[in-house]
């Protein structure tokens, strides 16, 4: 069987030199000509993922060799424009310009090298994803404890920007909650593998949809209340939603009801319509969604808003994006310095003015790349705890997407959410990177022969034995 190893090789060259030409536009809008020095940064990106692709080479021969390169793209472009942001700073303050490792774009490249590290050692120790399920029950409590550690931290060790989600500690700050993501799925896919015979279970048929019995509904509940303690005590809609979902939708996958979606969407909203109203009447922990959502149903009602809040951040990644237009202003030739927190959390509205609408597609259309491949290798994947977990992975890197892309539009209130690979912060960045060495290793089981998930990946190394007929997937016939 062919890995296309050697494909992913020439992609991941193709990603890079998209990069370095992305840097030498920058250089070009911000000095008026290009330093010799320009291709650096690039050429330090490209060794990194190079030595990502030698330790895929050997360890998951068989895996999707898209992933790799089009997460590369998007991690390098958020690498350069942050890089690009420390220029024009050193510019405006009159400043020598920043070096190689110096400043937030330097920050994320030593971030990115980390992230990759770990990325590598779970590709070299995790030789088969059902080795996971052993852990799962650990997994599970891991995540709840990670989730919930900001919520009952002192506000000034845990809150940015109005959000509940971190952990500060002097000048070092984590975001526990995306790691937790990669624990809950793990754990949620154990659990529905086990209940899903009970869970696929229907009490009565209502429009054609058959609904599951209200003894079920446990599990459900259970997560839905804890979404909406998120909600509450961490003050972020978007981490809310994207727990509650997770489950939801890998519930659906497990089961193939649909009632689960239409139950799971009217728990959600409900609890969110409710949390708004409270927040409108009694204040206290709701007021926080109560003023995000008022400044979502209309941002530019506020004429008189300012920089310390109100809907300057909303209004001015609005501006950011209509000002870049079709085409935009050129990378380095906009002004993203006027968006609030264009770093983190509005790096796609920054980014947007510069590169335009079909910019901005494109780069979702890498997102949606990558999305694609995750569901791809779930459908191929021979066992259920494999399939639920890459289909949960997959489902929750395009949910967190639609989350702080819904905010910055306007579609949605806004969230503490970053975006993968482009937004700065080494907890997103390394928690991503290890979400799709995980989709690397279940594709590579997907793509490969029967036993290529065993002791050793390499074509032609030593296989593991035969499984046996204990260990045969089941699937459940319906009438």
């Amino acid at each position: 069987m062919k890995t296309h190893r050697n494909a992913e090789l020439g992609l991941l060259a193709f990603s890079m030199t998209l990069v370095a030409i992305y840097a030498a536009t920058v250089e070009a809008n911000q000095f008026d000509t290009i330093h010799s020095t320009f291709w650096i940064p690039a050429a330090l990106l490209a060794a990194l993922f190079l030595g990502l692709h030698f330790v895929v080479r050997f360890t998951a021969p068989y895996a999707d060799p898209v992933l790799i390169p089009a997460v590369a793209l998007i991690n390098g472009l958020g690498v350069s424009f942050l890089r690009r942001l420390d220029i024009a700073r050193a510019i405006s303050n009159k400043e020598p310009i920043p070096g190689v490792f110096a400043g937030t774009g330097g920050r994320q490249l030593a971030w990115t090298l980390a992230a990759l590290i770990l990325a590598a050692i779970l590709l070299l120790v995790v030789r088969d994803h059902k080795v996971v399920s052993r852990y799962a029950y650990t997994l599970g409590l891991v995540g709840i404890v990670l989730v919930m550690i900001p919520a009952v931290l002192p506000s000034s060790l845990s809150e940015v920007n109005g959000a509940k989600l971190w952990i500060k500690l002097g000048a070092f700050s984590i975001q526990p909650g995306e790691f937790a993501k990669l624990a809950l799925v793990s754990f949620f896919a154990y659990y529905l593998v086990r209940k899903r015979e009970v869970l696929s279970l229907a009490s009565r048929r209502f429009l054609g949809i058959d609904f599951p019995r209200g003894r079920d509904l446990g599990p459900v509940v259970t997560v839905w209340l804890l979404s909406l303690l998120v909600l509450v005590f961490e003050k972020d809609l978007g981490t809310a939603l994207l727990y509650f979902g997770l489950f939801v939708v890998t519930l659906y996958v497990a089961t193939e009801r649909a009632s689960w979606l239409i139950i799971g969407l009217l728990l959600f909203f409900g609890g969110v319509y409710t949390a708004y109203l409270l927040g409108a009447s009694v204040g206290g922990p709701f007021a926080n969604f109560y003023d995000r959502a008022t400044i979502w149903l209309d941002p530019f009602a506020q004429a008189n808003y300012d920089k310390a809040g109100g809907s300057y951040q909303l209004v001015q990644g609005l501006l950011a994006l209509g000002t870049g237009g079709l085409f935009g202003s050129g990378p380095g030739a906009g002004s993203p310095g006027f968006v609030p927190e264009v770093r983190t959390d509005f790096i796609f509205a920054g980014m947007g003015e510069e590169i335009g609408l079909f910019g901005l597609a494109a780069l979702l259309v890498c997102y949606l790349l990558i999305v694609e491949r995750g569901l791809r290798a779930a459908l191929g994947v021979r066992d259920s705890f494999g399939k639920l977990v890459a289909g949960g992975l997959a489902f929750t890197l395009g949910l967190q997407v639609f989350v702080i892309l819904g905010g910055i539009t306007g579609l949605i209130p806004l969230t503490g959410q970053t975006t993968p690979f482009l937004s700065a912060g080494g907890s997103s960045l390394m928690a991503n990177w290890l979400l799709i060495a995980m989709l690397l290793r279940i594709s590579n089981a997907a793509r490969g022969p029967a036993n290529s998930g065993g002791s050793s990946d390499r074509p032609g190394g030593p296989k593991k034995a035969p499984t046996q007929l204990h260990g045969a997937m089941t699937e459940v016939i319906k009438p």
